[in-house]
Order: structure tokens, then C-alpha cells, then sequence
């Protein structure tokens, strides 16, 4: 250590003591008053990048702080809840409005803000993007399963079911899943642990016990599980017994299990939903480890708490996670990547920083413009997409004719033909529209024994809700006309066809010609295999980012539509159980288990050129050659702020040819040049941070895509990219520009060798748009003849008009 610069923070630190303790003597003299006279409640205190490598005196310093503002020792350990001291700095604690006010003036403090809620972003698949477990040679083999990585889910919980060892594989990575909903069911077949290796020597966790939760649940598998409650009970009315909940790492609401064997589950013979989509289920990486982390709560409306997700990532940084999966986003508006009521962009900036890959959720608020959520640089941000997977279902209309639909229900079918009529006709009042089938809106005498037609006209009501109408109603089938076909709702006490407007309008058309209209509803088959183009879902959040349109967001498309994985069981004693979920927190997983598989191939590479391995080979088209289509309020081809650089190509992945890499230092000048003060990135980092300085413009930040959200002019933005193919390579640029645009590349070819590793270039961007215009799109491709680095291009032309 530089002499200095011991001497330097030696100082600071005892003139950060000597300023604590004149803070204490004025704090005592002060009377009581007004810190009695409002509520307390959870403020997060945070202090950035922490300033000791010891987390024993980062610890001492919160106490100490926290009692130069209550006035005690013993006020301030009745006060706090967690002490954040791993990753970075800071703390959780009760105190009032005027107390946060306070402590936010105190030496270190970068930000006092109020506890938060967040939101979830609620087998065929990965064979559908190529990663078949039987294939001698692909990335799957070749990385061993992902063996000896560490996944950290943060999430809701698990669930687990003890296999006997049978093999002595080893292997040390390890992936952080925090739990987005309940925990995880420890009972789960996709949790055991045979042909796993043993778990990591570097591995600092703990299987940390509850209620139904036990140190046994852990295994191999399943290596380390926390779980974080003291922010959520804080803002809600917490009470297990109202709700199917557990004070522990068990999952009560099935979401956190679900996700965790999406992304790690080990092999699972004959899986299916009772007897659909039968077949061998697994995770992207079977052999990797998991860490589950359960920040968020299946009670009242649900959610996870900034106190609890920031502790989550404190934790897990300890642990020793390799990858943290997480399925949690904020609500649009978005907060700044340096505000705390970001957490999930502070926490993983700091894991980030220490070399683990974040990867997280693009949200379910598509399709609008925008939405897309976990907008961070730093971040690896998934859209959702469907596979090649079916569950088509035969409507047998009266007059023999057969209609198609889908469906995964298993409701009780009674082989027979029914009446069959529309909603509107058995509306309970005639003066209040029925058409959607919304709860006590039809007429029980005129439901009863019909297969029920509804045509959803909002997104206020879905199938499963009007499953539940249709059969209150005493209605014995339901078919479902809507518009968007993304996913496949459950309904579990009738049976349920889901069919688009044109199939309905044909049902309609027959009840209304029919004297007595019947039909019957057959057994939801499965069909795989099909080569179909995937489809981006119309839930799955659309860009750009709302708050920094020049990072494109989201960065890459997954399978998040009507995914088959491990589950909560409906009995506590079933042991295991398998259910189809659709999100964005879907597909998250899926990049999580195929960045697990790419660290096992490459340990040394950073998040950045994990990223921009997964962008820059990503599929623009299907199985079938045709191009990616996205779900909406009308069909159109999907387009970077869809799916970012395209739908997620791990083989490709595996090799890319050329990074484009990214550090810390560069995201800090990025912070800087969108106007973020130096003081707060210097406490953020622990940095000396000085804005000031001549930093390149936030369009030179070195990611695997470009956007110019106000091209006026001409602009020119730099990248640079790093060989990690063969030594000796020349690659040549392909250039698609965008309509309207002039694109021009110096130099055009980027020759490598033993001393040349990274290389940069220029890419000038000219408009010859006179007014403003919408986003077009084109693509940058570096190409050795083998390699094809794709970069996908937005811009939108401007110019200021005069009126």
C-alpha cells in the first residue's frame, strides 16, 4: 500500500471519530422533544463503498453513528436491523423523519431514504435454444454442466428433496439466486444433489435455519439459504398464519423454487403438469450450486423491501456467489443508479464491482414504450420470448366443425356435449356489460351446465379470473377469446380453452345461428419441436430506458412463456410439483443458468464481457429462418428495444470472438458524464471522484450496442473490443445503418495479434432527417469469416425547430 496513502485515510478515519464524538456531546445536550413526536419507521443509511476491510469496524462505525443520534448504546441496538458491511457500507434502522434528516448531515453519509417495497416480475426450452443435454459437443458438455459455479437466487425460497450421493463429481461454482417471492421447497427433486461435487472451499455461507427449515435442507445442491425479513415486516401487517407463508427459507408462494431449478435444477426424470409437457426437466446448469437468498414476502399484497434486497446483496457478496439471479424491478418511475431507493442498481454495482455477473428481469409491463426496468449499464437485462412448445386443444362445435385453441388445464371433462352460449347473453344485469366475464356478472340460472364463450376487452381480467366466474356461475367449460396469445393461464376447476379474436368471432357467429348452440371440449395435447421463430411476449417490458435512453435496455431475450419448472406443492406432503409460469422473471433464470455454463468455460472474464458475449451473438431469427416477431397492440418485428441485441444463442456465446469489456472505473465516468455529482460517486465508490475532469460523453461507455436517442448533427462515438479468439485475427465491419442515417466505420478492419489485443474504433453517425423522427434501427458486425460480432444500432434523429 502506498505509504500516502495509508497516511491519507488514516487521518480521515481519525477525523471522522473526532467529528462522531463532538456529534455525540452535542446530540446529549440536546432535550428530547421532537424525535418522540412523529412515528418511527425503516430509513436506510447509506455510506457507499465500505472504508475497512474488516467487517467487524465497518459494524462499529453504524453503532457508533446510529448512538451519536439516539443518545445511547442500547437505543441504538433496539433501533437497527441490518448492518451492511460485505459489499459496501450502510445500515437499516428505526428512526423518525427528523432523525433521517439528521444522520443524513453526518460525515459518510451519502443518502437517508425510507424503506420501499418491490414487485416480482412474476424442460422444453432449453433444448429450444440449443442446449441439449444428449449432444456430445456443445456448451452444455463442455462446460461440465456448470459444475463447480455458484448461482445466488435472490428470490422467494426453495424447496428440497434428499437424494442419496451416488457420485463424486467436484467443482466450485456457484450461483446467488435472490428469491423474488417466497424462498425456495427444499422437497423438490430438482434440488438434489446426485452427481454434484462438493461444495467450494471458498464458499463463506450458511444454511440458515426457520421455521420447516432445518441445516439438512441444504446439500450439495442447494449450498447456502438466508432469508431477510425485517424491512418487510416494518411495512406491512406480517402474519404467517394468515397466509401460506414461512418464517425461513422455505417458499410458501412457489415463485422462488420455480426460478431456482429454471436456472440450476438438477435432472428430473417423467417431470411434466399432471401428464403435460412429460419429459426430462433440468436446469441451464444442472451441476452448479445454488444460494438462495428469500428477500420477499407472500403476504398481503406481496413484495421485497429495499432494507431486505440490499442485505441480500450484502450477503451474498460474503458468500462467494459467482452469479446473482434476480427477478425483482422498481415501477416506472425509475430512480437514479445512485439513489438508494434503487437498491437492486446500488447492490449490484458493488457485486458487480467484485466480479459477480447480475443478471435480472426486464419487467412485465410491456408492450408499451419505455417500461423496461433494471436499467443499470452494469446489468444484464432480460426480456421474455415463447418457444416451439404447444398444448392445442380441439373445440368441437355442434355442427361438427373444430376449432382450435390452447390450453393446460386439467379440469374435470365430462367427454360430452354442452350448451354453449356467450357471456353477454347470461348477463346477471342486463344494463352492466358481461363480455369479459368479470366476478358476479352472469346469471347462475342461465350459466348453468354451459361452456361459457367470454372475449376479453381489458387487461383487468384474464382467463384464470374468469375461470373462476364461469364456475361460480355454475358454468362447467370456459372459452376465452384475447387478443394477445402470449401465455397459457392455469384453471383449475372447469376447463379452459384460450382462443384469439378470429377463432372467437367464429364461435360467436355459431351461437348466434344456432337454435340450441352445443360443443365440447377436448384433452389439451403436447406438441414440440415445431420450427417456429420465437415471439416476444407482449407483457415482456419494451425500451428505451426512461432514464438513460443511450444504454439500450433490455439487453437480450429469453424463454419467459409458459415455462415448466419445480414448484410449491399444493399439499405440504406431496413432496414434488411442477407448474407452467410466465414473466420476465422466467426468463431471467434462463440467461443466469447459461452465464453459469459461459464462467465455467471462462472464469476469468468480467460481467461486461459475459454481457456482451450473450448480446453480440444473440439470434435475430427462429428455428425456421424467419424473423423475430414481438407481441403487441399490433404485430411488428422485434426491435432492439424488444430484445436488445436479439433472442439468447449460447453456443454462439460460448466463442464470440471478440468483448466488448467494461470497468468499474469506465462506469464511473459514465456516472459522471449524466450528471451525477463527484461527491456522491466518491462515497458510492470510496473513490476520490472528480467530475470535473475531461471524461468522454455517456454515448462512449463501452458497450456491445450503440443508441443516440437525439442524433442532431453528426456524432461520433468510440468502442474498443478485446480478442479472445484466435491470437491472429482480422475482422472486417459490416455496417446496416439505420434508414435515414449515414453510418461510417475507421478503421474498417481491426487486425490482432500477440501484442495487439484490444483494439478501438470510431463509428460517425450523420442525419439527413430535416425534422424529428422516430428510433431507427441498423447493426455494426465485426466478422473473421467465422465470428459475427453483431452490435445493434438505434438512433433517433432530431433537430430543433423554430416556430
Amino acid at each position: 500500500m502506498d505509504p500516502k496513502s495509508s497516511k491519507w485515510r488514516g487521518s480521515r478515519k481519525n477525523q471522522f471519530f473526532m467529528i462522531l464524538a463532538i456529534i455525540l456531546l452535542q446530540h446529549q445536550l440536546h432535550i428530547p422533544v421532537t424525535h418522540a413526536e412523529t412515528a418511527k419507521k425503516v430509513h436506510i443509511v447509506y455510506m457507499g463503498e465500505k472504508r475497512h476491510e474488516d467487517p467487524a469496524t465497518t459494524k462499529k462505525i453504524h453503532y457508533e453513528m446510529l448512538s451519536a443520534l439516539l443518545g445511547s448504546k442500547e437505543a441504538a441496538q433496539s433501533s437497527i436491523m441490518y448492518s451492511y458491511r460485505h459489499g459496501f457500507s450502510g445500515f437499516a434502522a428505526r428512526i423518525t423523519e427528523s432523525q433521517a434528516a439528521e444522520i443524513a448531515e453526518f460525515p459518510g453519509v451519502v443518502q437517508v431514504i425510507p424503506n420501499g417495497i418491490h414487485k416480482l416480475h412474476t424442460t422444453r426450452s432449453w433444448e429450444f435454444i440449443g442446449l441439449k443435454h444428449h449432444s456430445p459437443q456443445n456448451l452444455l458438455t463442455q462446460s461440465n454442466m456448470g459444475q463447480g459455479t455458484i448461482i445466488g437466487v435472490i428470490d422467494s425460497g426453495f424447496f428440497f428433496f434428499p437424494v442419496a450421493d451416488t457420485n463424486s463429481f467436484t467443482g466450485s461454482l456457484k450461483i446467488g439466486l435472490v428469491c423474488n417471492s417466497a424462498g425456495v421447497w427444499p422437497e423438490s427433486k430438482s434440488f438434489h444433489d446426485e452427481g454434484m461435487g462438493s461444495v467450494p472451499s471458498r464458499w463463506k455461507g450458511i444454511c440458515q435455519q426457520g421455521e420447516h427449515f432445518k441445516s439438512y435442507n441444504c446439500n450439495r445442491k442447494i449450498i447456502g439459504a438466508r432469508w431477510f425479513v425485517k424491512g418487510f415486516q416494518d411495512q406491512t401487517h406480517f402474519n404467517t398464519t394468515e397466509s401460506r407463508e414461512f418464517m425461513s427459507p422455505r417458499d410458501g408462494d412457489g415463485h422462488g423454487t420455480h426460478t431456482a431449478s429454471t436456472a440450476a435444477g438438477n435432472f428430473v426424470a417423467k417431470a411434466s403438469y399432471k401428464g403435460l409437457a412429460t419429459g426430462l426437466a433440468r436446469g441451464g446448469a444442472p451441476l452448479a450450486h445454488l444460494a438462495i437468498y428469500k428477500v420477499c414476502w407472500n403476504i398481503e399484497d406481496g413484495g421485497c423491501t429495499d432494507a431486505d434486497i440490499l442485505k441480500a446483496f450484502d450477503k451474498a457478496i460474503h458468500d462467494g456467489v459467482d452469479i446473482l439471479s434476480v427477478s425483482i424491478g422498481n415501477d416506472i418511475p425509475l430512480f437514479s443508479y445512485v439513489d438508494m431507493r434503487n437498491s437492486i442498481a446500488i447492490g449490484s454495482f458493488h457485486a458487480t464491482s467484485k466480479g459477480i455477473t447480475v443478471v435480472c428481469s426486464a419487467g412485465n409491463d410491456g408492450p408499451i414504450s419505455q417500461t423496461v426496468a433494471n436499467t443499470a449499464p452494469w446489468l444484464t437485462t432480460v426480456a421474455a420470448s415463447t418457444i416451439d412448445r404447444a398444448f392445442p386443444t380441439a373445440i368441437i362445435l355442434g355442427n361438427n366443425k373444430t376449432l382450435r385453441g390452447q390450453s393446460i388445464t386439467i379440469g374435470k371433462h365430462n367427454h360430452r356435449f354442452a350448451g354453449l352460449t356467450y357471456s353477454e347473453r347470461i348477463a346477471l344485469d342486463p344494463m352492466v356489460s358481461s363480455q369479459d366475464c368479470q366476478p358476479g356478472s352472469l346469471n347462475p340460472t342461465l350459466a348453468a351446465g354451459k361452456i361459457i364463450l367470454c372475449l376479453s376487452k381489458s387487461d383487468t381480467q384474464d382467463m384464470f379470473s374468469a375461470s373462476g366466474s364461469v364456475f361460480q356461475a355454475g358454468g362447467v367449460g370456459l372459452i376465452y377469446a384475447q387478443f394477445h396469445n402470449d401465455g397459457i393461464e392455469l384453471c383449475e376447476w372447469i376447463p379452459c380453452v384460450k382462443v384469439d379474436y378470429e377463432v372467437g368471432t367464429q364461435i360467436l357467429s355459431y351461437i348466434r345461428q344456432a337454435r340450441s348452440p352445443t360443443a365440447k371440449l377436448s384433452f389439451p395435447k403436447t406438441v414440440v419441436g415445431k420450427r417456429v421463430s420465437p415471439r416476444l411476449a407482449s407483457f415482456s417490458s419494451r425500451g428505451p430506458s426512461s432514464i438513460t435512453p443511450e444504454v439500450l435496455k433490455p439487453d437480450i431475450a429469453a424463454p419467459g412463456v409458459d415455462i415448466l419448472a419445480a414448484y410449491t406443492p399444493a399439499n405440504k406432503d406431496q413432496g414434488d410439483s411442477y407448474e407452467f409460469l410466465s414473466g420476465t422473471s422466467m426468463a431471467c433464470p434462463h440467461v443466469s443458468g447459461i452465464v453459469a455454463l459461459i464462467k465455467s468455460l471462462h472464469p476469468n472474464w468480467s460481467p461486461a464481457a459475459i454481457r456482451s458475449a450473450l448480446v453480440t451473438t444473440a439470434s435475430q431469427t427462429g428455428t425456421d429462418g424467419m424473423k423475430i416477431f414481438e407481441e403487441g397492440s399490433t404485430r411488428k418485428e422485434a426491435d432492439p428495444f424488444d430484445m436488445g441485441g436479439g433472442h439468447v444463442n449460447p453456443e454462439r456465446a460460448a466463442y464470440p470472438g471478440l468483448v466488448y469489456d467494461t470497468t468499474t472505473e469506465e462506469y464511473i465516468q459514465y456516472l459522471c458524464s449524466i450528471g451525477y455529482s463527484s461527491s456522491s460517486i466518491t462515497r458510492l465508490t470510496n473513490t476520490k471522484i472528480n467530475c470535473m475532469k475531461k471524461t468522454n460523453t455517456r454515448l462512449n461507455l463501452n458497450l456491445p450496442s450503440i443508441t443516440i436517442p437525439n442524433l442532431k448533427t453528426k456524432v461520433t462515438v468510440t468502442r474498443k473490443v478485446t480478442n479472445v479468439g484466435d491470437v491472429n485475427s482480422v475482422y472486417k465491419a459490416i455496417v446496416q445503418a439505420p434508414i435515414g442515417i449515414s453510418m461510417a466505420v475507421e478503421p474498417k478492419t481491426l487486425s490482432f495479434n500477440r501484442i495487439n489485443k484490444i483494439l478501438s474504433f470510431r463509428v460517425t453517425f450523420l442525419s439527413s432527417q430535416k425534422v424529428q423522427g422516430e428510433y431507427r434501427f441498423g447493426s455494426l458486425t465485426w466478422t473473421d469469416g467465422e465470428h459475427f460480432v453483431r452490435s445493434p444500432i438505434s438512433v433517433r434523429a432530431m433537430e430543433i425547430l423554430d416556430y
